[in-house]
């Protein structure tokens, strides 16, 4: 086992052939809890209400719902919009379903289930293969060895597994590079608090979660060498949506001088999107600021605003990774050159 094999404990997905089991993330750290689908629709269900969730694993999740749609002689069109609007920001969602559609064109009823289970599998596969080539990449750009600052959760519960921010802590914690994590607490899901804290304790990597409000002055005071960050869309000029709280966290490193990268695979970059600002930015309900574990911690009466993403401009990320090869300071330019680069072979073993 290498040094990174070490630090990658963590799956969020099981295929099990006829059905996709899910680890409940809703429900970590203090269960462990899987939920069984074996239609669309129970997929689609479990990306809406966050059993699981992350760009990348999300669009996995759906390419599995697709073939669990042929599975139980779904009308694969209905299925397919099901799952397209169970989350829409998040543009490997729809990534996967138009490879799915694409994979399933040719073949004939009898053969749709077998077909669209193996362009799953090997969507799955692919991800994970590119995470760890991600994960080279970026460490490689860390420098000399000191803390940083992750978002949100970017790690294997995001992804098909070893994660693509997360992915470059854990190579870069392999390689010497990375002394110590914090973990924004991520309001007001807590995926920071809850799941990045929870992967990297499974892991031996030694985190400290910090209150967003923290987060400013933690960067003030010269300790983090690098922000890291992964991103629901990356758009033709690099401008980047990802969880809330993203953007005022580049603008606090680039006061500072501290390193802002983002991760993402080529499938989370959307050339059809000129700018950040085309994008729809999803909203959820207000009961999540307003509620704490189901009960009321605002005055009756009171309502809130809960966008989901933001959008931090190019001009204000140093270094973009994916699976193709580092951009710095994106531009329309660079991210032109990465969809025109070749495409690195990162097939594997389908889990």
């Amino acid at each position: 086992m290498s040094n990174v094999d070490a630090v990658d404990n963590v799956r969020a997905l099981r295929w099990r052939g006829e059905r996709l089991d899910l680890l409940d993330q809703r429900k970590l750290p203090q269960e462990e809890a899987w939920v069984a689908c074996v239609t669309a629709g129970e997929v689609a269900a479990a990306i809406r209400r966050m059993v699981v969730r992350g760009a990348p694993a999300i669009g996995i999740a759906a390419a599995y719902g697709m073939a669990l749609a042929a599975r139980s002689g779904e009308d694969l069109a209905a299925a397919a919009a099901a799952l397209g609007q169970a989350r829409p920001t998040a543009v490997n969602l729809h990534w996967a379903l138009e490879r799915s559609a694409r994979a399933v064109a040719g073949a004939g009823p009898d053969d749709r289930f077998a077909v669209l289970a193996a362009e799953a599998r090997a969507i799955h596969a692919e991800d994970e293969a590119a995470n760890r080539r991600m994960g080279e990449l970026g460490a490689a750009r860390l420098g000399e060895r000191g803390a940083v600052l992750t978002h949100c959760n970017t790690g294997s519960l995001a992804t098909g597994g070893f994660g693509t921010a997360l992915g470059v802590v854990r190579a870069g914690w392999a390689r010497g590079r990375v002394s110590e994590v914090f973990a924004d607490e991520t309001r007001p899901w807590l995926q920071g608090s809850r799941l990045t804290a929870w992967e990297l304790q499974r892991d031996g990597i030694p985190a400290r979660v910090v209150c967003e409000g923290a987060a400013p002055a933690l960067l003030a005071s010269g300790r983090v060498h690098w922000v890291i960050v992964g991103a629901d869309r990356v758009a033709a000029n690099g401008d980047v949506v990802n969880k809330i709280g993203t953007y005022g966290l580049a603008v606090v490193a680039r006061r500072h001088g501290v390193g802002f990268m983002v991760v993402a695979p080529m499938s989370t970059v959307d050339p059809a999107m000129p700018t950040g600002a085309g994008v729809t930015i999803e909203e959820r309900p207000a009961e999540e600021v307003l509620e704490w574990a189901g009960r009321r911690v605002a005055p009756a009466g009171a309502d809130a605003w809960n966008p989901v993403f933001d959008v931090t401009p190019a001009d204000l990320v140093d270094v973009l990774v994916t699976e193709r090869g580092v951009v710095a300071t994106p531009d329309a330019d660079g991210i032109a050159r990465l969809l025109d680069a070749p495409t690195v072979d990162t097939a594997g073993a389908a889990p």
